[in-house]
């Protein structure tokens, strides 16, 4: 039998007092609902349809958001993408897929959509407060980018499938970490090449990278970093954003980085 410790319980309180069920099977949001009312929960939304969901992330802002990953009536994926994207309150909030289909590609599809956790149907309350734990006790990075926003997915570990695994990517569990500065370079020059495809979301992308390393420079005493952020943080707050616009600063940025070209002695 499952018990959790008080303290536990406590501790994740705030995540889970309101939240969102996104799943079209009438038995499997009822069951998920009744467990996190034990838990702690004390406001549960249920929703079956992926855009009277949306409305209800909007209007109830939860702390926590379950969803099924494909329905006649929803599909997981989208929703999370779509939240992410989106410009609610809630757009950060954890989420964790409950679903039956657990193979390599729906495990992966997840994470790319945004995901925080996956949990196979059918699960235990100690499978489930597993996810809620991890999600609403160790925060991993946002990353706030043009093809991908969401929680860092090099901290996703489902650990759920179990088959083979054929694809050279499979192979690579573990990626490289990169340290903030370089990533944030990489997110910038990302984010000016991708500007037209999602303006609203390269800007948001851009400041935060902006905040990074302006973050960055004021820790390593480096001014001329500080500079060129505040340079592009300026720009940034003027309004108007355009991709020649940001062409120039985020230039500035990224020419502190360059390689140096190697001279002959003599």
């Amino acid at each position: 039998m499952f018990a959790a410790d008080p303290k536990t319980l406590n501790r994740i309180a705030p995540s889970i007092r309101r939240i969102v069920i996104a799943d079209p099977n009438p038995a499997s949001a009822r069951l998920l609902m009744d467990i996190m009312k034990v838990i702690g929960s004390r406001e549960v939304f249920i929703e079956s349809d992926e855009e009277r969901a949306l409305e209800l992330l909007r209007d109830v802002e939860p702390g926590m958001v379950f969803t099924e990953r494909r329905g006649e009536t929803l599909n997981g994926e989208t929703l999370t993408r779509r939240l992410r994207r989106s410009s609610m309150i809630c757009r950060t909030a954890p989420v964790i897929m409950v679903t039956s289909d657990a193979t390599a590609s729906s495990i992966k599809g997840a994470r790319d959509a945004g995901v925080h956790e996956f949990l196979r149907k059918p699960f235990t309350a100690g499978d489930l407060f597993k996810r809620i734990e991890n999600v609403a006790l160790k925060a991993r990075p946002w990353i706030e980018a043009v093809g991908y926003v969401g929680p860092d997915r090099r901290r996703f570990n489902s650990g759920e499938y179990a088959g083979a695994r054929k694809r050279k990517a499979d192979a690579a569990s573990n990626e490289t970490t990169i340290d903030p500065k370089t990533q944030a370079l990489r997110i910038l020059a990302a984010a000016l090449a991708q500007f037209n495809q999602d303006p609203m979301q390269a800007a948001r992308a851009v400041k935060q990278q902006v905040d990074t390393l302006k973050a960055l420079a004021a820790s390593t005493g480096d001014i001329n970093l500080a500079i060129a952020a505040n340079g592009l943080d300026a720009y940034l707050s003027g309004g108007g954003v355009t991709k020649d616009g940001l062409a120039q600063p985020i230039g500035a940025i990224l020419a502190l980085s360059a390689p140096v070209p190697q001279t002959r002695a003599g």
